[in-house]
């Protein structure tokens, strides 16, 4: 269940060319203008092949087939940039490789990179700082495999595929000095010893070593397998290690003329390699993984091996993965970075014990086969966040309803693999499947992965490693669409209408039956809560916390990064559930708009995503780690403006909130500009975002991390905390009145109210209750919330009564003597609370229980707070949201709490029960994870609350319990 590595390695150029034969791009010299719909998920969605860490192990950097590449924080796997080539909706873009300088400026990538573009592949060099590309080495060949620094910095060695060998660049001016193209296959590996000696290995079978003037001096055959895959120097440059593509053998030779000294103990395997091996750092450890999986607590797993007495002694094995080891380096301590193809990347310590674990989030979607089910429609699908189906799941794209689980009311099917006129055989991760015992044509390397017939036995569907095709009971291929990776399961609606894949990208895709055409994709978040679901144009729904997972990749030319912008910056364009709702009523992307936009009375405005950008800004000083000692800080600035609006405005953010900005600005930058402000700030750590605005939209945040190393304050004033509470039971229409609104928030404040003196100086509260919480007093309210909210204290929002959507989709809050026919003029709308919220000076927390049932649910109107609780959680307005419910649930009252599930959760939590880690204080962190499983436990499962929280936000106390 490995990644197959001649897939990615010997085969991937020409797996490149077969699979661009299917794009139709016509490019002059650059990479497509278009935006390019792409996941993110702050963690790679694709194999990370290799890994490269500074000299001072402050940094590794990964590099993945998903066309990214990241920079982390080595010790903490914090992410701290990015980094994104230009790519195509192909296979350009794609990295094999990565390499950062030993001092830890500069950032190298390669994979491929460019063809289709320049018809040649490039390397591009970063700068790590700004993450901005900086020069491109053009003209090579082919795909680049592998890339590393020399130790002094001074040289760049690029190891490409098929049999072009190495190239050396000098760093001065990325000048090519050396080469060598006489090898007969791909170059996998190689390493360079302390005096600059490089050892290559290559697929051709052949070990090559080159002088410290990289002058070949020595050509060997490998001593174990044919196809000799990862090398790795000793520390002292006196031995060298080789792993193999081909089998489980390590062998050691000498590290100046090649022979073969002695091999690794690799007993217990015969058919899997330890492709990747390296040295600990000062000898005595041999490490090495690759495709060698053992059973841990009944799991398998895949190991690295570690040998003691530089291979010749005993060995542990640590299980670390559940995919193929990619790369392994060392560190300090004698521990290993490892990379793996799940994806994830992590460290095993000197004593064998993994202290990082960076894992992917994306569902696992392989060989589901028979548990990919589907109902008639094709709406609904159930799917294993697992592997082989397992941790199953059931999602409604009609409903947008995630529910995990297997239960539904629905008749959900199986894929149909054989009837009387259809049989396919050999279908299963095999090159050569068989129609009736005769051959499916396939091209070379393309393997086949999952299988479905229709019901009327007319037609089937294979999914492989990168197609999706459609074939006739004869065989005959009657259309094949490109996949972002395997097509691991599909199944075919009972009405035939369309066809359901899983990809390796954990995305579940709708296609249409009758011509292939993609109507859908969802991207179900692995932690099981957020998801994401979009059309091809980019109309989307999402959980809360769920549009931040995909957005728009846009290329500025070959020699420059790419911009990325979440979907949620276009929020108010492009967030669309009722287009969505009404797909599998047209199976038809332009018939939904047109019905949808009928319904709601919205006028169909064809704009182009280029046309509404917001800014991008960096922030150039102070860096990232940076410790300052000065309350008096210059931020200096770059900003551009893709778009051509001008800045409107530029909020300086300190832990996800405001204190200071430049309003009323009209800057129009030509290209990029670079400004500066003069900001005061808090005599702690802390973490620094600027935020630019035009009149579309905000710029995503520019943060950095700054640690005061100044004088601490001697006495430290607690904050305050402000509460307007609002509870509403006794409605003026009878029809909506409720049981425990008002009982809601009375039981709110007098929990909060026992932190007086704890952890805040004071509380101060208004609530507002049944008859006093008429729209007036809610509106008198927020404006008081405003005023006395300072940057030092902390603002809490509680909402307990009914909200409701208009029928162009806005929410509105229904005060006391609200009239759901007059809603304009008598309810409380969203845009109200949020711009009294964002503008709040301290930390903001808002609780929301507006979900209920009533008479107001039926056909008039539904309550759906998705939108409103992820416009609240972006960046620019930095609100933490804890909601009761998600999508259309309805929030749940019963007389044997007297309460609402959710705030009798938050009380219990507020009170101590979400002191999950026993330290006596509980975050926002710990009330998410406390209220989840209580009020699950308390509706069994019919109910399920969110909590969201700006990326500029950490986490943070609400309460302590002493």
């Amino acid at each position: 269940m490995s990644n197959l590595r001649c897939l990615m390695k010997r085969a991937c150029y020409l797996s490149v060319m077969i699979f661009v034969l299917f794009y139709n791009w016509v490019y002059a010299g650059e990479p497509p203008s278009e935006p390019i719909l792409r996941i993110e998920t702050e963690m790679h969605t694709a194999m990370i092949g290799r890994i490269s860490i500074d000299r001072d192990e402050r940094f590794l950097v990964t590099g993945s087939d998903d066309k990214t590449i990241r920079l982390w924080e080595l010790r903490t796997g914090k992410l701290l940039k990015t980094l994104r080539p230009p790519i195509d909706e192909g296979n350009e873009g794609k990295i094999y490789a990565v390499a950062i300088s030993p001092d830890g400026r500069y950032i190298a990538g390669g994979g491929s990179t460019g063809y289709e573009w320049d018809k040649t592949e490039s390397i591009y060099i970063f700068d790590r700082e700004r993450g901005a590309l900086i020069k491109r080495i053009d003209g090579l060949p082919e795909v680049i495999l592998h890339l590393s620094f020399s130790k002094d910095g001074r040289f760049l060695i690029a190891g490409l595929g098929g049999n072009n060998g190495i190239r050396i660049y000098s760093t001065k001016d990325y000048s090519l000095i050396k080469e060598d193209k006489d090898y007969g296959d791909s170059v996998n590996g190689f390493d360079l010893s302390s005096d600059r000696r490089l050892v290559v290995s290559s697929l051709d079978g052949y070990i090559r070593l080159y002088d410290k003037e990289f002058n070949l001096i020595k050509k060997e055959k490998a001593p174990g397998g044919k196809r000799p895959y990862h090398i790795s120097f000793s520390p002292d440059g006196s031995k060298i290690a080789v792993g193999y593509e081909d089998t489980p053998d390590v062998d050691i030779i000498s590290g100046y003329d090649l022979k073969s000294l002695y091999k690794a103990d690799t007993s217990g395997f015969s058919k899997c390699d330890f492709g990747s091996v390296t040295w600990s750092y000062d000898g005595m450890f041999l490490y090495a993984g690759g495709r060698c999986q053992k059973l841990f607590d009944g799991k398998p797993k895949d190991i690295i091996r570690r040998w003691g007495n530089g291979g010749k002694g005993g060995f542990i094995d640590i299980p670390v993965a559940e995919n193929t080891i990619m790369h392994i380096l060392p560190l300090k301590g004698n521990g290993v970075a490892f990379a793996s193809g799940e994806p994830s990347f992590g460290i095993v310590d000197g004593v064998g014990r993994i202290s990082l674990y960076k894992g992917n989030a994306i569902a696992d979607l392989r060989d589901q086969w028979e548990k990919f089910l589907l109902s008639y429609d094709g709406s609904t699908v159930r799917f294993g966040y697992e592997v082989l189906g397992n941790s199953p799941a059931v999602f409604d794209a009609e409903k947008r309803e995630l529910k995990i689980g297997e239960k539904t009311s629905l008749r959900l099917l199986p894929p149909i693999f054989k009837t009387e006129g259809i049989n396919v055989t050999d279908w299963k991760s095999n090159y050569n499947p068989r129609l009736n015992g005769k051959p499916i044509k396939l091209e070379q390397y393309e393997i086949s992965r999952s299988l479905a017939i229709s019901p009327d036995g007319k037609r089937f569907v294979l999914g492989t490693g990168w197609l999706l095709r459609c074939f006739d009971k004869d065989g005959n291929e009657l259309w094949n669409v490109p996949a972002p990776g395997t097509v691991w399961d599909v199944n075919i609606s009972g009405n035939g209408r369309v066809v359901v894949a899983g990809l390796a990208d954990g995305t579940i895709r709708w296609f249409r039956m009758e011509d292939g055409k993609e109507l859908l994709a969802l991207f179900p978040h692995k932690d099981k809560r957020r998801w994401v679901l979009w059309t091809p144009k980019g109309y989307y729904d999402a959980s809360p916390g769920g549009e931040e997972l995909i957005g728009w990749h846009i290329n500025n030319g070959k020699d420059s990064s790419a911009d990325f912008y979440p979907v949620g910056r276009f929020r108010d364009r492009f967030y669309r559930p009722d287009i969505i709702a009404k797909l599998f009523t047209t199976y038809d992307e332009e018939r939904a708009i047109a019905l949808a936009n009928e319904e709601s009375g919205r006028k169909r405005v064809e704009t182009s995503i280029k046309d509404i950008l917001p800014p991008v800004i960096t922030i150039l000083s102070p860096a990232d780690g940076t410790s300052i000692s000065k309350k008096e800080l210059t931020v200096r600035y770059s900003l551009r403006n893709p778009s051509g609006e001008p800045v409107t405005a530029i909020k300086v953010l300190i832990d996800g909130r405001p204190v200071s900005g430049q309003r009323g600005l009209i800057i129009k930058p030509k290209g990029e500009e670079v400004g500066k402000l003069n900001i005061t700030v808090p005599e702690r750590d802390f973490e620094l975002s600027l935020i630019a605005e035009n009149k579309y939209s905000a710029s995503v945040p520019a943060t950095v991390r700054l640690f005061w190393r100044g004088k601490k304050e001697e006495f430290i004033v607690k904050p305050k905390l402000y509460i307007l509470a609002i509870g509403i039971s006794r409605y003026k229409d009878e029809h909506l009145r409720l049981q425990f609104a008002h009982k809601d928030a009375e039981d709110f404040v007098k929990t909060m109210k026992k932190q007086k003196g704890k952890l805040y100086e004071d509380v101060v509260v208004k609530l507002l209750t049944d008859e006093r919480a008429t729209k007036d007093e809610i509106l008198d309210g927020l404006d008081w919330l405003q005023k006395e909210t300072t940057h030092k204290d902390l603002a809490m929002l509680f909402i307990a009564g009914h909200g409701i959507n208009d029928t162009a989709g806005i929410y509105y809050f229904l005060p006391q003597n609200a009239d759901i026919e007059k809603l304009k003029r008598t309810a409380i709308a969203f845009s109200d609370i949020k711009n009294t919220v964002s503008s709040l000076a301290g930390k903001v927390v808002m609780f929301a229980d507006t979900c209920h049932s009533g008479n107001v649910m039926g056909k008039r109107a539904v309550t759906d707070i998705t939108g409103v609780i992820n416009e609240l959680a972006s960046a620019e307005n930095g609100v933490v949201v804890f909601a009761s419910s998600t999508g259309r649930q309805y929030s749940l009252e019963d007389p044997e709490w007297r309460n609402g599930a959710f705030t009798k959760a938050v009380v219990e939590g507020i009170q101590g029960k979400a002191d999950l880690l026993g330290k006596g204080k509980i975050t926002v962190n710990m009330l998410d994870a406390f209220i989840a499983e209580r009020v699950k436990e308390l509706t069994k499962g019919r109910q399920t609350p969110v909590t969201t929280k700006p990326v500029t936000v950490p986490d943070f106390p609400v309460a302590v319990r002493k």
